[in-house]
Protein backbone atom coordinates (compact mmCIF):
# COMPACT_ATOMS: atom_id res chain seq x y z
CA UNK A 1 0.00 0.00 0.00
CA UNK A 2 3.01 2.59 0.78
CA UNK A 3 4.05 1.48 -2.56
CA UNK A 4 1.18 2.88 -4.00
CA UNK A 5 0.41 5.70 -2.20
CA UNK A 6 4.45 6.49 -3.50
CA UNK A 7 3.74 6.62 -6.77
CA UNK A 8 0.38 8.29 -6.70
CA UNK A 9 2.59 11.43 -4.88
CA UNK A 10 5.27 11.29 -7.44
CA UNK A 11 2.57 11.13 -10.06
CA UNK A 12 -0.14 13.97 -9.01
CA UNK A 13 3.27 15.86 -7.85
CA UNK A 14 4.84 15.74 -10.83
CA UNK A 15 1.45 16.93 -13.02
CA UNK A 16 1.08 19.64 -10.24
CA UNK A 17 4.38 20.99 -11.48
CA UNK A 18 3.84 20.28 -15.04
CA UNK A 19 0.39 22.19 -15.22
CA UNK A 20 2.01 25.33 -12.80
CA UNK A 21 4.98 25.94 -15.64
CA UNK A 22 2.95 25.66 -18.29
CA UNK A 23 0.26 28.25 -16.53
CA UNK A 24 3.17 30.15 -15.52
CA UNK A 25 4.49 30.04 -19.12
CA UNK A 26 1.25 31.47 -20.46
CA UNK A 27 0.97 34.08 -17.98
CA UNK A 28 4.56 35.10 -19.35
CA UNK A 29 3.45 34.96 -22.79
CA UNK A 30 0.35 37.17 -22.52
CA UNK A 31 0.88 39.65 -19.53
CA UNK A 32 2.39 42.51 -20.67
CA UNK A 33 2.27 42.13 -24.19
CA UNK A 34 -0.53 44.80 -25.06
CA UNK A 35 -2.78 41.73 -26.54
CA UNK A 36 -5.65 43.46 -26.54
CA UNK A 37 -3.93 47.38 -26.84
CA UNK A 38 -5.54 48.82 -29.92
CA UNK A 39 -2.29 50.78 -30.86
CA UNK A 40 -0.64 47.55 -31.36
CA UNK A 41 -0.92 44.64 -34.11
CA UNK A 42 -3.37 42.51 -33.59
CA UNK A 43 -1.82 38.83 -32.13
CA UNK A 44 -2.47 36.32 -34.54
CA UNK A 45 -0.92 33.58 -32.64
CA UNK A 46 2.26 31.85 -30.51
CA UNK A 47 4.65 30.11 -30.38
CA UNK A 48 2.73 27.25 -29.57
CA UNK A 49 0.49 27.84 -32.68
CA UNK A 50 3.71 27.87 -35.32
CA UNK A 51 4.73 24.14 -33.78
CA UNK A 52 1.76 23.36 -34.74
CA UNK A 53 1.74 24.24 -38.38
CA UNK A 54 5.30 23.55 -38.37
CA UNK A 55 4.53 21.26 -41.88
CA UNK A 56 3.24 24.30 -43.30
CA UNK A 57 4.34 26.98 -42.00
CA UNK A 58 5.07 29.36 -44.83
CA UNK A 59 1.20 28.46 -46.31
CA UNK A 60 -0.15 29.26 -42.64
CA UNK A 61 1.97 32.76 -42.64
CA UNK A 62 0.32 33.64 -45.94
CA UNK A 63 -2.80 32.96 -45.17
CA UNK A 64 -2.46 34.80 -42.28
CA UNK A 65 -0.84 37.79 -43.96
CA UNK A 66 -3.59 38.13 -46.54
CA UNK A 67 -5.92 38.41 -44.03
CA UNK A 68 -4.10 41.27 -41.67
CA UNK A 69 -1.18 42.75 -43.61
CA UNK A 70 0.67 43.63 -40.23
CA UNK A 71 0.75 41.17 -37.47
CA UNK A 72 2.32 39.72 -33.48
CA UNK A 73 3.19 36.47 -32.84
CA UNK A 74 3.79 35.59 -29.49
CA UNK A 75 6.73 34.08 -27.54
CA UNK A 76 7.63 33.67 -23.85
CA UNK A 77 10.51 36.07 -24.18
CA UNK A 78 9.79 38.60 -27.18
CA UNK A 79 6.82 39.63 -29.80
CA UNK A 80 7.70 39.59 -33.20
CA UNK A 81 5.65 41.63 -35.49
CA UNK A 82 5.15 40.42 -39.06
CA UNK A 83 3.96 43.10 -41.42
CA UNK A 84 3.44 43.23 -45.79
CA UNK A 85 2.22 46.44 -45.86
CA UNK A 86 4.32 48.67 -48.34
CA UNK A 87 4.09 51.97 -46.39
CA UNK A 88 5.38 50.15 -42.95
CA UNK A 89 8.53 48.38 -44.87
CA UNK A 90 9.26 51.69 -46.35
CA UNK A 91 9.05 53.18 -42.90
CA UNK A 92 11.05 50.44 -41.52
CA UNK A 93 13.71 50.18 -44.37
CA UNK A 94 13.86 53.91 -45.41
CA UNK A 95 12.28 56.46 -43.21
CA UNK A 96 13.35 55.78 -39.40
CA UNK A 97 15.55 52.91 -39.90
CA UNK A 98 18.02 54.08 -37.37
CA UNK A 99 14.74 53.49 -34.73
CA UNK A 100 14.27 49.95 -35.99
CA UNK A 101 18.10 48.20 -35.16
CA UNK A 102 18.76 44.24 -35.50
CA UNK A 103 20.08 44.54 -31.87
CA UNK A 104 23.00 42.00 -30.78
CA UNK A 105 21.46 39.30 -30.38
CA UNK A 106 20.54 39.25 -33.98
CA UNK A 107 23.95 40.45 -35.23
CA UNK A 108 25.43 37.54 -33.44
CA UNK A 109 23.20 35.43 -35.41
CA UNK A 110 23.23 36.43 -38.97
CA UNK A 111 26.67 37.47 -38.92
CA UNK A 112 28.01 33.40 -39.19
CA UNK A 113 25.84 33.20 -42.54
CA UNK A 114 26.36 37.03 -43.50
CA UNK A 115 29.45 38.38 -42.31
CA UNK A 116 29.07 42.16 -41.73
CA UNK A 117 27.45 42.33 -45.15
CA UNK A 118 24.49 44.94 -45.17
CA UNK A 119 21.69 42.43 -43.69
CA UNK A 120 23.94 41.76 -40.54
CA UNK A 121 25.28 45.62 -39.67
CA UNK A 122 22.97 48.59 -38.49
CA UNK A 123 23.64 51.99 -37.69
CA UNK A 124 26.64 54.23 -39.78
CA UNK A 125 28.17 50.77 -41.28
CA UNK A 126 24.72 49.85 -42.61
CA UNK A 127 24.51 53.59 -44.58
CA UNK A 128 27.78 52.94 -45.76
CA UNK A 129 27.35 49.79 -47.20
CA UNK A 130 23.86 50.98 -48.91
CA UNK A 131 25.44 53.77 -50.62
CA UNK A 132 28.10 51.63 -51.86
CA UNK A 133 25.52 48.86 -52.96
CA UNK A 134 23.29 51.49 -54.55
CA UNK A 135 26.21 52.71 -56.28
CA UNK A 136 27.53 49.71 -57.81
CA UNK A 137 24.07 48.44 -59.00
CA UNK A 138 23.31 51.41 -60.87
CA UNK A 139 26.39 51.14 -62.34
CA UNK A 140 25.59 47.90 -63.87
CA UNK A 141 22.05 48.92 -64.57
CA UNK A 142 23.58 51.84 -66.71
CA UNK A 143 26.15 49.27 -68.50
CA UNK A 144 23.18 47.16 -69.40
CA UNK A 145 20.55 50.13 -70.25
CA UNK A 146 23.60 51.17 -72.37
CA UNK A 147 23.65 48.11 -74.27
CA UNK A 148 20.20 47.79 -74.71
CA UNK A 149 20.20 44.72 -73.34
CA UNK A 150 16.79 42.94 -71.55
CA UNK A 151 17.44 42.52 -68.25
CA UNK A 152 16.98 39.11 -66.44
CA UNK A 153 17.19 39.70 -62.73
CA UNK A 154 17.70 35.70 -62.10
CA UNK A 155 21.59 36.62 -64.10
CA UNK A 156 22.04 40.29 -62.78
CA UNK A 157 21.64 39.44 -58.65
CA UNK A 158 24.64 37.35 -58.50
CA UNK A 159 26.66 39.34 -60.49
CA UNK A 160 25.42 42.21 -58.38
CA UNK A 161 26.76 40.29 -55.09
CA UNK A 162 29.76 39.28 -56.76
CA UNK A 163 30.61 43.02 -57.59
CA UNK A 164 29.39 44.19 -54.25
CA UNK A 165 31.75 42.00 -52.22
CA UNK A 166 34.56 42.89 -54.53
CA UNK A 167 34.15 46.40 -53.63
CA UNK A 168 33.84 45.98 -49.73
CA UNK A 169 36.94 44.05 -49.48
CA UNK A 170 38.76 46.86 -51.52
Amino acid sequence: MDVLHGIFTFVSVSLLSLFLSFSFLMLRIFIGKSVKDPSYPPVKGTVFNQLFYFNKLYNYQTKVATKCSTFRLLAPEQSEVYTTEPRNIEHILKTNFDKYSKGQYNQEKVTDLLGHGIFAVDGEKWRQQRKLASFEFLEILAVLCLEEMPINWSELFPIFQFQIGFSICK
